[in-house]
C-alpha cells in the first residue's frame, strides 16, 4: 500500500528547519544552507545537479532512500516559491529550473488556485486548495502504488504528523544553531501519535533519526 514518507529533512541543532528572513535570495533563511552540508557532497544531490561523482556512505545511503519506490510529491506553497497571497502573473516555476528532480506529480499546497505548470523530464507541479488530505489522496493516485513523498516545508510536515497521516520520516540534525526560523516538532507530542524512533545513526555532518508510526 502506498505509504506518505518524509526523508532527508534536515534540521538545526536546536530544531529549526530554516534561518530567519527567508527571501528569494535566501531561500532556506539566514544560515539555512549549512543545514544539508551532510547532503549536498553525495552522489544522489551530484546527480540532481547533473555532475559526476560524490560521496558514498551512510549520508548517501540515507539520500538515496529518499527517491526509492517514490511515485509522487507533496510540498507546502513556501517551499515551492517566495510569493504570498495571490499568485502573481511573474512567471515563477520553482527553484529548480526547468528540469526540476521529481520527474513525476508534484502536489503544492495553497490557498490560492493555480493552473498545473508541466516542466520538462516529467515533472508537473498541481496546485491543491482543498487540504492535506485531498492532496495526499490525489498524489496517491498519481503515485499508482508506489510511496508518496512529502518534501516539506516545517509547516506541511506539522500537519501531516498531527494527523498521524506520515507513515515514515528521516530526519537529519545538522552542526548548525539557527537560534530561530521555522521549528519543526515543537509542541508535537509524536509517541502520543504512535511514532517511534526505528533508526539513529550519527556521521561526521549530521545525525540522522527515522521515526515510523505504529501499525
Amino acid at each position: 500500500m502506498s505509504k506518505l514518507r518524509v526523508h532527508g529533512f534536515s534540521i538545526s541543532l536546536d530544531g529549526y528547519s530554516a534561518g530567519p528572513d527567508q527571501s528569494r535570495e535566501e531561500p532556506l533563511g539566514i544560515g539555512g544552507e549549512e543545514l544539508h552540508e551532510w547532503l549536498v557532497e553525495t552522489q544522489t544531490f551530484q546527480r540532481m545537479c547533473g555532475k559526476p561523482g560524490g560521496t558514498t556512505g551512510v549520508d548517501e545511503d540515507f539520500a538515496a532512500r529518499g527517491f526509492e519506490n517514490v511515485g509522487a510529491w507533496i510540498m507546502g506553497r513556501n517551499m515551492f516559491g517566495p510569493q504570498r497571497g495571490d499568485w502573481p502573473d511573474d512567471g515563477w516555476k520553482g527553484w529548480w529550473g526547468k528540469n526540476p528532480p521529481y520527474h513525476s506529480d508534484v502536489f503544492v499546497l495553497t490557498h490560492h488556485a493555480r493552473d498545473p505548470i508541466p516542466m520538462e523530464g516529467g515533472t508537473t507541479f498541481h496546485f491543491v486548495t482543498e487540504g492535506i488530505e485531498a492532496a495526499l489522496q490525489r498524489a496517491q493516485e498519481s503515485a499508482g502504488g508506489r510511496d508518496v513523498r512529502l518534501l516539506g516545508g516545517a509547516s506541511a510536515i506539522r500537519q501531516y504528523l498531527e494527523a498521524g497521516l506520515v507513515g515514515e520520516m528521516h530526519v537529519a540534525i545538522g552542526r548548525v544553531v539557527l537560534g530561530r526560523g521555522e521549528h519543526l516538532l515543537a509542541g508535537i507530542d509524536t509517541l502520543a501519535l504512535g511514532y517511534a524512533c526505528t533508526q539513529h545513526v550519527t556521521t561526521e555532518k549530521a545525525t540522522h533519526f527515522v521515526l515510523t508510526k505504529k501499525s
